[in-house]
Parts: C-alpha cells; sequence; structure tokens
C-alpha cells in the first residue's frame, strides 16, 4: 500500500509538472510568433519607407533638372511635398546640404544640429545617388520614420515583458515545486506513521505475551522502552503538515529523557554528562518534535565521534531565556559550514539526507520561535551547537 501511495502521489506531481512545461513552452512559441511577426513588419515598413524615398529622388532629380514651371513640375513638387514623416536631408556630391524635410523647425537653421541629423541618416540608411548632369549628383540621406522607430523599440518592450514573465514563472514553478516536495514529503510521513501503527500494535500484544511467560523483566522492559519511542517516532511523522500542539512542559525532564535513551544505546567508549542549573524550567513546547531535536543533535554528536568521547548536555536559565549546550568532542565543523549545514541536503556523511539539521532549524525557529546555531567549533577539537527558548512562568 506504501509504495502504490508514494507513486501516485509522485505521478500527480510528475503530471503537474509536465503541464506546466507545456504552458511555458506555448508562451514561448506564441511569444516567437510576435517576434517574427513584428520583424516581418519591420522589414516591410522599411522596404515601403525605401520605395517612397526612391519615389521623392526621382521628383527631385526631374525638378533639379527641369527649370521651367510646366505641368510635370507641379506633380514633381506634390510628390516631394506629400512625404510628411520621414526626415531626410538633400546634399550635394560633397556632402554640403541642400534641403532637408520634417525636421525640427526649430533647430533647422543650426547647422551643427543639421550635420548630427546627417551623421544619424548616415548610420541608419544607403543614401539614394540622385544624377544631376554628366559629372555631378546629389545625395538624398533620409531616417528611419517615427513610425518605424517605434517599432524597433517593440520588440526590446516584448523582450523586457518576456524576462519579467519568466522570472514570474521561475518563481512560481521554484514555490510550486517546493510545495509540491513539501506535500510529497507530508504524505509520505503520515503514511509511513500509518504503517508503523500496525507492528507497533503487534509488539504490545508480544510485550503482554512476554510477560505472561514470567521472562525477565529487564528484558520487557528495554523492549516497553523501544516501543515507545516507535511510538514516538510514529507521532513526530504523523505531525508532519498539521500544526503542532504545544503545552507547557519541563524542558530538563524531557532532554534527560532523550538523552538517557541515547545514552543506553551508544557506544560504551562514549561518556554522557548532563548537567542543569535545576530539575525545572518550564516552557511551550511540543515534546514529540523538541525531542526529535535534541535526538538529532546527539546522534550527529555521536557520529563526529571516532573512538572514545564526551557529549555533554547543559541547560540553563537566564534573564527569561533558556540555553541549552550540547557539546561533543568529535571532528569538529569547519567555520565556513556552521550556516551551510542547517541548509537542506547538506551532509558530510557518507551515507546521510542532509536533512536533520535542516528539521531541527525549522522546529526550533519556525515553530518554537527560538534559536538554534553553532556557537563554537573546532577541527579536532569538537563543536557546540547552542538552542534558546523563551522561558515560560
Amino acid at each position: 500500500m506504501t509504495e502504490s501511495f508514494i507513486f501516485a502521489l509522485m505521478s500527480i506531481a510528475r503530471n503537474t509538472l509536465l503541464l506546466k512545461r507545456i504552458a511555458i513552452g506555448i508562451s514561448f512559441l506564441i511569444v516567437s510568433l510576435i517576434l517574427w511577426n513584428t520583424y516581418s513588419f519591420f522589414k516591410l515598413f522599411k522596404t515601403e519607407e525605401r520605395t517612397k524615398m526612391e519615389v521623392v529622388a526621382l521628383a527631385s532629380r526631374e525638378f533639379a533638372v527641369n527649370q521651367n514651371l510646366n505641368d510635370n513640375f507641379n506633380v514633381e513638387s506634390k510628390v516631394i511635398e506629400s512625404n510628411k514623416n520621414i526626415p531626410l536631408i538633400l546634399t550635394d556630391d560633397k556632402n554640403v546640404i541642400l534641403d532637408y524635410r520634417n525636421l525640427d523647425t526649430t533647430k533647422s537653421k543650426d547647422s551643427i544640429y543639421l550635420k548630427n541629423q546627417l551623421k544619424i541618416m548616415q548610420s541608419q540608411n544607403e543614401p539614394i545617388v540622385i544624377p544631376i548632369g554628366k559629372n555631378h549628383h546629389q545625395l538624398l540621406y533620409y531616417r528611419n520614420s517615427d513610425l518605424l522607430r517605434k517599432l524597433t523599440y517593440y520588440p526590446l518592450a516584448l523582450i523586457l515583458i518576456l524576462g519579467l514573465f519568466l522570472s514570474v514563472i521561475y518563481m512560481m514553478f521554484r514555490s510550486n515545486k517546493v510545495a509540491e516536495q513539501n506535500k510529497l514529503w507530508t504524505g509520505m510521513a503520515k503514511e509511513t506513521a500509518h504503517q508503523i501503527g500496525t507492528p507497533l500494535s503487534s509488539l504490545l500484544g508480544w510485550i503482554e505475551i512476554l510477560k505472561a511467560e514470567n521472562v525477565n523483566e529487564k528484558y520487557i522492559n528495554e523492549i516497553e522502552k523501544d516501543v515507545v519511542r516507535l511510538t514516538t517516532i510514529a507521532n513526530r511523522f504523523s505531525k508532519i503538515g498539521s500544526l503542532p500542539e504545544f503545552k507547557k512542559s519541563n524542558i530538563v525532564e524531557i532532554a534527560k529523557t532523550t538523552f538517557n535513551y541515547l545514552e543506553s544505546r551508544s557506544s560504551k567508549q562514549i561518556q554522557f554528562e548532563f548537567i542543569s542549573s535545576s530539575n525545572e524550567i518550564y516552557t511551550r513546547i511540543n515534546i514529540e518534535l523538541f525531542g526529535w531535536v535534541l535526538e538529532n543533535l546527539i546522534k550527529n554528536a555521536i557520529d563526529a565521534i571516532q573512538g572514545n568521547g564526551l557529549i555533554s548536555l547543559k541547560i540553563d536559565e537566564d534573564s527569561n531565556k533558556i540555553k541549552i549546550d550540547l557539546t561533543d568532542n568529535g571532528k569538529g565543523i569547519a567555520k565556513p559550514q556552521f550556516k551551510q549545514i542547517f541548509k537542506p541536503g547538506f551532509t558530510t556523511k557518507k551515507r546521510g539526507w542532509g536533512l536533520g539539521l535542516s528539521l531541527s532549524k525549522r522546529i526550533v525557529e519556525d515553530y518554537h520561535k527560538g534559536k538554534i546555531f553553532v556557537e563554537k567549533s573546532e577541527i579536532g577539537t569538537g563543536t557546540t551547537f547552542r538552542i534558546l527558548l523563551n522561558t515560560t512562568t
């Protein structure tokens, strides 16, 4: 049942991801078509403006060659006057400005302005050569019209909009991906808790049978401790994805219970030291989740010690703050990794998911509004993790 449940969740996640990729692909296709059509319109308008300028150039030639006022002159003049939107400058073969049209009238008398406009036209379009007689010619320079200039900026604006759109899509995709992952892990955790419940019930029955068979009570007590631990683990998994319940509890008692349990199941080469400034220090916590934090820290300390070692858990209360220090004399942590070790997936172990410390940080800081951090550490000397919680009167 567990495998089918997980497979169903993963299938839903894959299908959702596929739909999102299809939507992004369609968006890219639509934008690409718009850009292509814009480019096609741009080339078409540019060709039409070139054709229009060639007609104006032909009319200018006739105007320059034919000095008689006749009907043809009137037609040519009308052709030249019909150009209302394309700025142009007419020069001789030595680039001396002879005439201009559709430029800023307030600056048209400024020779520097005209020269600058001529440079712009020379950079945008090839001039149209107007032959005048055998040894002379004129040059017609022109600049893109306002419509064409706006059309030039349109693809840039569209690309900018596309960039913003992709940024939003990326952020949404990333947040949705995290949400889907959280949903998947939540479903797996709850299903795991459900599956653990069945053998736990059987174990409780077997314990009663062992008691009836007069088995050594010491063995039964140890089995019961493990069953209680499994029940606690199942409760932890069942609470993932749900808002945890908090109640006023003695943090010293909770910490000592977890500490003693792991001590009894660890190597005899490691010494365990529990120190508390008081037997009763109260705060509002979720017992299962906070016990999980202490368990993660203690297990990490055990893994960090190679051979003989010492693990010390110290609890102190000061200025409405509870300070919990977990110290080991293991291999230590490099200073650049003090914050990195709390990121999901980061691990220095050959086998490990890199979730223990990130989960602990979330439980302490997000749920209990406290702080957890590396107080100090030196390579080859050891590490001290510190947890800060608010006290409850």
